[in-house]
């Protein structure tokens, strides 16, 4: 706490400055004007006159104009402002001048002028009261406030410190500047007289106490920004005071005779007088401490607490003689276990400006030691802001003293470097480079490698980034850990010169050389350096996308890019020739031509370079068989032969080279291979899978169809399939580069004039390869299988009905429909290959990385298989309902291809919302026969089995959505399938036994909801089909779900709450609903129906409906009015989407779907009966719609009609008890019960970890 002994503060600013001729003689008014005039002076104004004479602002004092109770009156919109409030808030007059008006006003009559600043406090609160002048000095603070708060306006839990916009933002910057100013102005006199700063600081005080959020959080924000100006007046008294008792000490150290007595003592009352009001100034720092910050610093509201750690960060750093100790750092250490990041952030950042300081680091060493590893956990902070910043803390801290850290400390933070959050990452390579890859004496470390003839000192901190890359045992990430050391070490990165020595020259004395698993690790270092200069983007997973390079950053890449092509155009073919037979050295270092200037090879004559990096890449593909390798050749060659660059035809013909090469080879090894057949030996099979190898990778990136090779890959695959006997490695490749055959070949058509032959013989070519990849479907070989389906996925989506869109007519012929076998094969493969029991892989030892990636693996190609046949089902190529084998496992397999299966739902449901339906009762039942094969006919509806199949239908009942109208035909369809289903197998026991299927009710059930209420009637009307009156009669178990099925049609129908049709409300909700303020629907429908016109379809065509949905046509469902009529108000049947309202309602096909049939079949039930009402109908359709909807009393086409707000309402009704919305009450008013409490202690702070727990990785 600040105690008598309270040093003073030190600024730059010395407003007091009156040198060492200062006389005490001047009156307090005279140091005031002085000070004053010499600030005007400084803003180039000449000094003030008198106050007499001044043309002050118009203030509430002298131009206002108050009424006796000393309330400013206000003069009126556009008038002046007559308030502190209001002329802080509009901020048009610069700061300084209202102060010297404010102050002015208080020279003349201190109580209103006080009564100004309170009234000031108070209406930045957002308090729509006025303190009037009886009451300031009739009634003490606390009764003020109360009187306030019974005032509070509470309609709005906003107030000005936190209403969003930038006026409001400006006020709060005008709010402490004002404060700030303040107290600068005042503090030669005013602030001594024991009476403004006394006022303030108690209605701060008591503000601050308050249970209105409001005034707690100006208050706060008001008293900390009052105390760092005090901190700022205290510097000034130490400044003055250390003069004065320097002059005193210079002048009393004199001889005798030159002594000035006088002198003397104007010092000693000087340095007394300065003793006296630093004294006032620590009593009115104290109380500001003791009664504001100590409180508030552990508020409720996080945003104040905020406000108490960021100023008290600025003391300390102001006034660190006073402050930073541990009596005042141990709020800030409590307040790191703040629950919010806010705060926690509020800390680091004020922890930071004082670590910056080097010569504080003795100060801070207890607290450093006490709160370290709480400085460090939140390194991993799930606020990546505080993260962020706490890194930087504990850069800081490693730059101010290396031992403060421990090695578990830094390797707490190395980590990081490869976290995806971009941030987090390059504040840990700061803080890395920092620790590890800075020079420490670098002009010694540059006389070291000019003595060992090294171009570059950077050698030693090469070696130390490629073993710190080995050892974080990340090697996939190599591109994470440069792009975090990309910004603190580019020129350690870029010194690509460096890196050639290390890879290329013998180690001198005094250097180790380089292992296998170092030099490795150093190219894929180097590579990743090379691509993120070129590229000047963060790598893939970091960062929102690529941004838009500046100016500066465009020119530093091209500069890079141009540096690194001058380095490697040269080095490249060295390295290639010393790492040729090392796969994963070549294929990195293969990667780097794509990066390169390709122009310098032409306006930099360097041709010689070109041939001999052709000659390496020729060499490499002889030498490698993997793929990675012979794909990063063929990719490279591919970059070589850009028609935009000069040196194309140079590349093209070492190609073209090579290809006949690799051609020839291929074409001999399939001969003899063919004519060995079973007696082919290693050699041969070896010679033609590692040229079949090359050229399938050479094909993926190249038109090789001169070469024609599906010939004799089509001759392997053929031999194959005849005798069985080839080997599958052979057999892959062999279907991989037909595939790319084919696929060149329908590029070549696309893009030019095809004549018929070509067509025909590309037809010929596909149907032919489908033929073989169909037969190697049933191959013993897995990997061949995987292959062939693949392929034939792929190709069935090229080749589909797809291929003539886009005036592409021409192309019909090669359009391939798959038939039905092709089909089922497809499909058998997926159940058998996908769908498959894991319990043996889940056997595995536990932690064995290699099986968890090759299980990981595995998956991730299951996973692509499905997706390849269910792209096939979307896109209309393979039939709907195979996708029903599929569905049946979305719950067992929910984990591994629920997306997937849930994609296709969805794609499905929009071609064709029916079928889908259908193919969705489809897998239930296939569901339901494996159940009743396993289990019999008596099913145990209580077992597992049968809820995993009742969960599986609620989950195909939740993807239907809310919209009812949309769905209605496909759920009315499902239902009759499941109902036809139901009632399929009679029981061979008689027919006083269940159906066999009677159980599946249960599961359609599920469905129920789905229906509209008059869909539910039709429904039920074709359930009573299948019924006898002896089934409806009994109450069994075994009957059960018949029971269920019929109640859940019969829940909203007959006994609806309010009818859909009529209007007419049938139970108490709608006058439930009334009470609440809404009125009922039906009330508007009687209006309606009483003017006999249709103005109700006119008036309502203008509702809304919530969200983006467009709200469809309404009809009235009680004038009963021509269809012919109702078409005139549909809007333009162009203007629909398929399966819209106005698309089934003019759709003649829809109009006669299921459910329609199912009303004419009534209709003709009821008229064999003799209802004569019917025959007084007027004839043709509208007769026939009359008699649809007989037992709905409404016709089915109106109804679909039915606006979405009726739609809502209906809803509403059936919601009735959960669909009313209070209010929340205001923000003040909820808050105040959690003001009170005090939940932030230290203890509470330090056991709360509820902050940090983020696992980064």
């Amino acid at each position: 706490m600040i105690n008598s002994d309270f040093p003073v503060l030190q600024d730059s600013s010395n407003e007091s400055g009156q040198g060492d001729s200062v006389s005490l003689s001047l009156s307090v008014s005279e140091l005031e004007d002085t000070g004053e005039g010499k600030s005007k002076k400084k803003r180039g104004r000449p000094g003030r006159p008198p106050a007499a004479s001044k043309k002050a602002r118009k203030s509430p004092v002298d131009k206002a104009g108050r009424r006796p109770n000393g309330i400013a009156q206000h003069n009126g919109e556009g008038a002046d402002p007559s308030t502190l409030f209001e002329v802080v808030k509009l901020g048009k007059s610069a700061m300084q001048s209202v102060v010297d008006d404010w102050i002015e006003s208080y020279k003349q009559d201190r109580d209103m002028a006080l009564l100004d600043l309170i009234n000031f406090f108070i209406q930045c609160s957002g308090c729509k009261g006025t303190v009037r002048i009886e009451m300031f000095r009739n009634m003490q603070n606390a009764e003020i406030i109360r009187k306030m708060t019974e005032e509070f306006d509470e309609d709005s839990g906003d107030y000005p410190l936190t209403i969003a916009g930038p006026q409001w933002k400006k006020f709060r910057y005008n709010f402490c500047e004002f404060i700030c100013v303040l107290i600068r102005q005042c503090q030669y006199s005013i602030i001594y007289d024991e009476y403004m700063m006394d006022t303030v600081i108690s209605l701060l005080t008591g503000l601050s106490d308050s249970q209105v959020r409001a005034f707690r959080h100006t208050s706060t924000l008001a008293a900390m920004k009052l105390m760092t100006a005090l901190v700022n007046v205290a510097l000034n008294l130490s400044i003055n005071q250390d003069n004065t008792q320097r002059q005193y000490e210079a002048e009393r150290n004199k001889v005798a005779g030159k002594r000035a007595t006088d002198k003397l003592e104007l010092l000693l009352e000087k340095r007394k007088e300065l003793q006296e009001n630093q004294d006032e100034i620590e009593n009115m720092m104290n109380s500001i401490f003791k009664g504001i910050f100590v409180h508030r610093y552990r508020d409720a509201i996080a945003e104040i607490r905020a406000i108490c750690i960021e100023e008290i960060g600025v003391w300390m750093k102001l006034y660190s003689d006073a402050f930073l100790n541990d009596s005042y750092l141990k709020y800030v250490g409590w307040t790191l276990h703040d629950r919010q990041g806010e705060v926690r952030l509020k800390c680091l950042k004020a922890l930071q400006t004082l670590y910056t300081n080097r010569g504080l680091f003795p100060k801070l060493e207890l607290f450093t030691n006490r709160f370290k590893d709480r400085i460090v956990s939140m390194t991993l902070d799930k606020e990546y802001d505080v993260a962020v910043e706490a890194i930087r803390l504990v850069t800081l801290i490693l730059h101010g003293s290396e031992d403060a850290l421990s090695n578990e400390d830094c390797e707490n933070v190395y980590h990081l470097v490869y976290s995806a959050h971009r941030p987090v990452a390059v504040a840990a390579g700061e803080f890395l480079h920092r620790k590890l890859f800075s020079r420490h004496d670098p002009q010694a470390e540059e006389a070291l490698a000019k003595r060992r003839g090294r171009n570059s000192p950077n050698g030693n901190l090469i070696r130390m980034l490629v073993l710190f890359f080995l050892e974080s045992e990340l090697h996939e990430h190599a591109a994470y850990l440069v792009d975090s050391l990309w910004d603190s070490s580019q020129d350690l990165l870029k010194d690509w010169d460096c890196m050639i020595e290390l890879l290329l020259e013998e180690p001198v004395q005094g250097e180790e050389a380089l292992g296998d698993r170092h030099e490795s690790a150093l190219i894929e270092l180097m590579v990743c350096t090379i691509r993120q200069a070129a590229e000047a983007h963060p790598p893939v997973g970091r960062g929102t996308g690529k941004r838009v390079l500046t100016a500066k950053e465009k020119k530093t890449q091209i500069d890079d890019k141009n540096k690194l092509t001058e380095h490697f155009i040269i080095a490249l073919p060295m390295l290639l020739s010393k790492y040729q037979a090392d796969a994963e050295k070549v294929a990195n270092l293969l990667q780097i031509p794509q990066f390169f200037d390709l122009e310098v090879y032409s306006s930099g004559r360097m041709e010689k370079h070109l041939d001999a990096l052709l000659k390496q890449i020729r060499l490499v593909v002889e030498k490698h068989t993997e793929m990675e390798v012979l794909e990063a050749c063929s990719k490279t060659y591919s970059i070589l032969c850009s028609e935009e660059y000069t040196i194309m035809n140079r590349v093209d013909i070492a190609r073209s080279q090579l290809i006949d090469e690799l051609t020839d080879r291929f074409s001999h090894s399939v001969e003899d291979l063919l004519q060995e057949g079973d007696e082919a030996d290693d050699d041969d099979i070896y010679s033609v899978l590692s040229s079949l190898k090359k050229l399938t990778a050479f094909h993926n990136a190249h038109d090789l169809t001169k070469w024609d090779l599906f010939k004799n890959c089509y001759r392997l695959l053929k031999m194959g399939i005849e005798q069985g006997s080839m080997p599958e490695q052979i057999a892959v490749q062999a279907l991989q580069c037909s595939h790319y055959s084919i696929l060149w070949q329908l590029v070549r058509i696309t893009e030019g004039s095809p004549s018929k032959d070509d067509l025909v013989a590309l037809r010929r070519v596909v149907k032919s390869f489908l033929a073989v990849c169909q037969q190697c479907l049933s191959n013993v070989n897995t990997p061949v299988k995987e292959q062939a389906f693949m392929l034939l996925c792929d190709l069935l989506m090229i080749f589909s009905h797809q291929l003539t869109t886009g005036s592409r007519e021409a192309l019909q012929p090669l359009v391939f429909n798959p038939d039905g076998t092709l089909q089922s094969e497809l499909l058998s493969f997926v159940l058998d290959h996908v769908f498959i029991d894991q319990d043996d892989e889940n056997q595995s030892i536990e932690g064995d990385e290699e099986d968890e990636a090759n299980k990981i693996e595995a998956l991730h190609k299951r996973r692509n298989l499905l997706a390849a046949f269910s792209k096939l089902i979307i896109y209309d190529i393979v039939d709907m309902p195979a996708a029903a084998d599929i569905f049946k496992h979305y719950m067992k397999y929910y984990n591994d291809y629920g997306d997937i299966i849930k994609e296709t739902l969805s794609k499905t449901r929009q071609t064709d919302k029916i079928q889908c339906a259908k193919t969705l009762i489809l897998s239930l039942q296939q569901l339901f026969n494996e159940l009743v094969q396993d289990q019999g006919p008596n099913l145990d509806r209580t077992s597992s089995h049968v809820s995993g199949i009742k969960e599986l239908a609620r989950r195909f009942a939740l993807t239907f959505g809310l919209d009812q109208i949309k769905t209605r035909e496909a759920v009315a369809t499902l239902h009759k399938d499941g109902i036809d289903f139901a009632f399929k197998f009679p029981n061979p026991k008689g027919a006083e036994y269940p159906p066999t299927n009677l159980a599946f009710l249960e599961v359609l059930c599920e469905f129920s909801s789905k229906l509209l209420r008059q869909d539910k009637k039709t429904v039920h009307s074709y359930l009573e089909k299948f019924m006898t009156e002896y089934m409806m009669e009994r109450r069994e178990d075994v009957w059960l779900p018949l029971i269920a099925y019929r109640n859940s049609l019969l829940t909203g129908g007959d006994d609806d709450r309010m009818s859909v049709t009529t209007g007419s409300t049938t139970s108490r909700a709608s006058t439930v609903r009334s009470k609440r303020g809404r009125p009922p629907l039906h009330k508007k429908r009687t209006d309606a129906e009483e003017s006999g016109d249709g103005s109700w379809v006119l008036r309502n065509d203008t509702l809304q409906t919530p969200g983006g949905l467009q709200t469809p046509q309404l009809t009235s469902t009680v004038l009963r009015e021509n269809p012919r009529q109702a078409a005139e108000h549909i809007p333009d049947q162009d203007s629909s989407e398929p399966g819209s309202e106005p698309d089934y309602i003019h759709n003649p096909q829809m109009q006669m779907s299921w459910l329609d049939q199912q009303k004419m079949e009534e209709v003709n039930r009821k008229e064999r009966g003799g209802m004569n009402y019917m025959k007084s109908r007027s004839g043709g359709v509208r007769q026939q719609v009359r008699g649809l909807m007989e037992d709905d009393a409404e016709p089915i086409f109106e109804d679909v009609m039915m606006s979405s707000r009726g739609q809502l309402e209906d809803m509403n009704e059936e919601f009735e008890d959960t669909m009313v919305i209070d209010l929340p009450p205001s923000r003040n008013r909820r808050e105040r019960a959690e003001l009170r409490p005090d939940f932030f202690d230290s203890t509470a702070i330090i056991e709360d970890d509820s902050g940090f727990g983020m696992q980064m990785f």
